[in-house]
């Protein structure tokens, strides 16, 4: 009776695991998708500074355009939206191939994504001060992405701790 039991169980836990996606791929696939989603608005961005879309659309009384064009919107010389288009491109290309069933479990996945969004965490702080501190202004598509890589922040921290528990240690 026990055998059954046992074989049912495992069944059930096979047909299961099969139907839903593992954890590692639904947090890669969010990041992807979040990504490609902001990677569209620095695009939308861009191309506006660059006058190749009409109005500026802004839900803030026309800090958007007050913030893209200041200082605070260039970066060595490029623009901070490019630099974020670029950015969240490369990300949403890692994050799919991460969502990919070979890679699903690697941790050279994850750790891309965490150099990437960690160093798109700390730019944002820089660029948070300018808006808020310095220019005293409020861009509703700049808060977009500064909530989006934070909330991917904490999700590649959860796919982290998840990798370090699947993958198998190292000889030493």
């Amino acid at each position: 009776m026990e055998s059954v039991v046992c074989r049912r169980s495992a069944v059930f836990v096979a047909r299961r695991t099969a139907l839903l996606p593992s954890p590692s791929v639904s947090i890669r696939q969010f990041i992807a998708l979040g990504s490609l989603v902001n990677a569209l608005v620095a695009l939308y961005l861009h191309l506006w500074k660059l006058g190749l879309m009409g109005s500026l659309a802004c839900s803030s009384g026309g800090g958007c355009a007050y913030v893209q064009g200041s200082p605070w919107s260039w970066f060595l010389g490029v623009d901070v939206a490019l630099i974020g288009a670029v950015g969240y491109s490369v990300l949403f290309v890692v994050a799919i191939i991460g969502s990919l069933p070979r890679f699903e479990d690697a941790s050279w996945v994850t750790r891309a994504m965490q150099v990437l969004i960690w160093a798109a965490v700390l730019f944002t702080l820089r660029l948070k001060y300018g808006e808020f501190i310095v220019l005293k202004s409020f861009c509703s598509w700049c808060a977009i992405s500064a909530v989006s890589i934070t909330v991917f922040a904490v999700l590649v921290t959860l796919d982290a701790r998840r990798v370090l528990r699947v993958s198998p240690p190292r000889p030493t």
